[in-house]
Parts: structure tokens; C-alpha cells; sequence
């Protein structure tokens, strides 16, 4: 009975610590596509210096920070940015492999569609 109740305790922590660091690496992705829109911007948002910019970025982030950070990783993070504009309304239940899923669809109806029925 006590070994059940731990074990139990245990399932409940790990999956709410999954979550959590879910969340906090769907808001990171999210803000590094926040800053790479803000630099394009500024830079008059060239298709070229995009491309330069994510390969020196992919090059930089993967030495530093291993796997996670290639040019496309990196270019769904400016989509993210794009399709979702306001932090508030990403949902605390999809994984970033859920949202890199659901970027592909332009119809924001479709796309919610797949968002509820992915929770």
C-alpha cells in the first residue's frame, strides 16, 4: 500500500515536471523566433540575409547547445513567431513536435481544428 502511494506520488511529479519543462521550451522557441523576426525587420527582412542569418545562428547554437538548433528547427521557431504573435494564446498542452506538425497549415481554422483535437 505505501510502495502503491509512492509510486503513484512519483508518476505524478515526473509527468508534471514533463510538462513544465515542455512550457518553458515552447515559450524559449517561441521567443527565439521573436527575436529573429525583430532582426529581420530591421534589416529589411532579405531573403538572403534571412538564409545567412539562420545557417551562422544553426552553426553558433548546435556548437553551444548540441541538437535542436539546425536551419529548419530554427525556421520553424520564425514561423511559430508568425502564426502565433501573442505568447498568450500557445497552448500549455502542445509539445513544439506538435506545433512544427500543425505550422505547415495556413488556414487558421484548420489549424486550431488540430489544436484541440491534439489536447
Amino acid at each position: 500500500m505505501v510502495y502503491l502511494q509512492i509510486k503513484e506520488l512519483m508518476e505524478n511529479a515526473r509527468k508534471q515536471v514533463s510538462v513544465k519543462i515542455n512550457n518553458i521550451l515552447v515559450q524559449t522557441y517561441w521567443k527565439i523566433g521573436k527575436i529573429i523576426i525583430e532582426d529581420e525587420q530591421k534589416n529589411n527582412e532579405r531573403a538572403e540575409y534571412r538564409k545567412k542569418l539562420l545557417k551562422e545562428l544553426s552553426k553558433k547554437l548546435t556548437k553551444e547547445y548540441g541538437k535542436g538548433f539546425s536551419r529548419s528547427n530554427l525556421q520553424n521557431m520564425r514561423q511559430f513567431y508568425l502564426k502565433y504573435p501573442i505568447c498568450q494564446t500557445l497552448s500549455g498542452k502542445l509539445s513544439w513536435s506538435h506545433y512544427c506538425e500543425i505550422l505547415s497549415i495556413s488556414d487558421d481554422k484548420e489549424r486550431a481544428f488540430y489544436e484541440r483535437d491534439t489536447h
